[in-house]
């Protein structure tokens, strides 16, 4: 009888599982057809995963089929989401901070890349800051002040997609052209910026103000510190090791898991969220092109397959566009679009043009930095989260995302097209050109 009754009793912790796993499978099958589809139309795949968790949000499938979208992701279900999303944003920006180059291999090329970054930060971050002060009785939640929002809309515009233009880079050979080298830099110098005024303007909201904010400011600098200045320098070694035997061992990977979860443990203890956390231990991991190599290989797909689609499933219920209807709504969403697309383009275009490329180079440039793809959709999350946004921002966000990241790749082909991308690979190190680029064609 007592068997019988402990096999017959309600299990609360396997129900749960039992809710958990159908929205798993039904987001990660989402997120597989949205992405092959995004492929077949040549844009990048994390384009069609993004789009997925806006479908199965309230905009298309809770429109279509209420009951079954409140069944597949019942309230109990979205707390697990959001578990599994901080630790794939924790890991994802990890993986980030980890493959920011960190050194110039030609004279005068972090000056370079220093004026290209600023063009692309500086205008989308005025442009955008404008545009907040102007929308504020619109958009902005009463309890934030209109510098903090302003600044918020601003910081996001200036965003770009680092992970994504780096991958496109790598797809078509460009990584260590001066083109590419340049741009990879300058994205990175922009998305570090972008995190550091996240992270200010979440301590301000959270501490009440710039003047209670002080404390949690001063301890997230001192945790950069003893991030780069004491953790990176124990991690050599291993970082050795890993160049030596091409492989990331038990206690390596125990290392590269363990140390961004903690740091994440951190700065959500500081009070900035666990990205950052996850963004410095990335930047304290070792150089070696071996290591980072072996890091990416074995974290990237897990990360980018499983917790990356729940995170974009977790950002579309929280996304009605229905909020963003009406003429008002549709203005001012076409105002911040514009404002982040003339500031990334033209910035990045004009500033290529004046350090000496050519006026095709420029805007294909241009039209790259201008992606925001993921790390937009981080940035708003944590916005969302902490109560620095509306749902309407966020919606309208999440579009600028969706359609800056669309534009991006047919906006680099047709400045730069097959033919003369081409010669663009040319100019790479006969060493550092990829296999098709540097042999003969049969």
């Amino acid at each position: 009888m007592h068997i019988l009754a402990h096999v017959t009793a309600p299990d609360a912790n396997l129900a749960l599982v039992l809710k958990v796993l159908p929205a798993l499978v039904v987001l990660l099958l989402t997120a597989a057809i949205c992405g092959r589809l995004a492929q077949l139309v040549m844009q990048p795949r994390v384009l069609g995963e993004m789009v997925a968790g806006v479908l199965l949000g309230p905009t298309l499938f809770g429109w279509l089929f209420p009951e079954a979208q409140a069944a597949l992701f019942p309230p109990e279900v979205r707390p697990v989401l959001y578990v599994l999303s901080t630790i794939g944003l924790t890991l994802y920006m990890f993986l980030v901070g980890a493959g920011i180059e960190q050194g110039a291999q030609t004279p005068g090329e972090f000056r370079k890349a220093g004026v290209l970054a600023a063009s692309g930060i500086v205008p989308s971050l005025l442009l955008g800051a404008a545009t907040g002060f102007l929308l504020y009785d619109l958009l902005s939640r009463p309890d934030v002040p209109p510098f903090q929002f302003a600044l918020f809309v601003g910081g996001a515009l200036s965003l770009t997609a680092f992970p994504m233009l780096a991958r496109i880079l790598y797809e078509r050979g460009l990584e260590h052209t001066p083109i590419g080298r340049l741009t990879l830099l300058a994205a990175s110098i922009d998305d570090a910026l972008a995190w550091c005024i996240l992270a200010v303007l979440s301590a301000m909201h959270l501490g009440g103000g710039a003047g209670g904010a002080l404390p949690t400011i001063a301890l997230t600098a001192l945790f950069a510190v003893v991030m780069l200045k004491v953790v990176a320098p124990l991690l050599r070694p291993m970082g050795r090791t890993v160049a030596r035997t091409g492989r990331l061992g038990p206690t390596a990977m125990y290392v590269v898991i363990l140390v961004p979860l903690a740091a994440g443990w951190v700065t959500d203890w500081i009070g900035v969220y666990s990205v950052f956390g996850g963004f410095f231990a990335g930047l304290a991991m070792p150089r070696d092109p071996a290591f980072r190599q072996a890091l990416h290989s074995r974290m990237m797909e897990l990360v980018s397959t499983l917790l990356l689609p729940t995170f974009f499933t977790f950002s579309g219920l929280n996304t009605q566009l229905g909020g963003i209807a009406g003429g008002a709504m549709l203005g001012a969403f076409g105002l911040i679009l514009a404002a982040g697309f003339a500031g990334k383009y033209f910035g990045c275009s004009l500033a290529m043009r004046g350090i000496g490329f050519g006026k095709r180079e420029s805007y294909a440039v241009g039209a790259l930095m201008n992606a925001r793809g993921l790390m937009i959709l981080i940035f708003i999350n944590i916005g969302l989260a902490q109560g620095m946004i509306t749902q309407e921002l966020f919606a309208m966000l999440v579009l600028v995302a969706v359609l800056t990241t669309a534009g991006a790749l047919p906006l680099y082909k047709l400045a730069l097209p097959d033919r003369l991308e081409a010669g663009a690979r040319a100019e790479a190190p006969a060493e550092e050109r990829p296999v098709e680029a540097r042999s003969p064609s049969p």
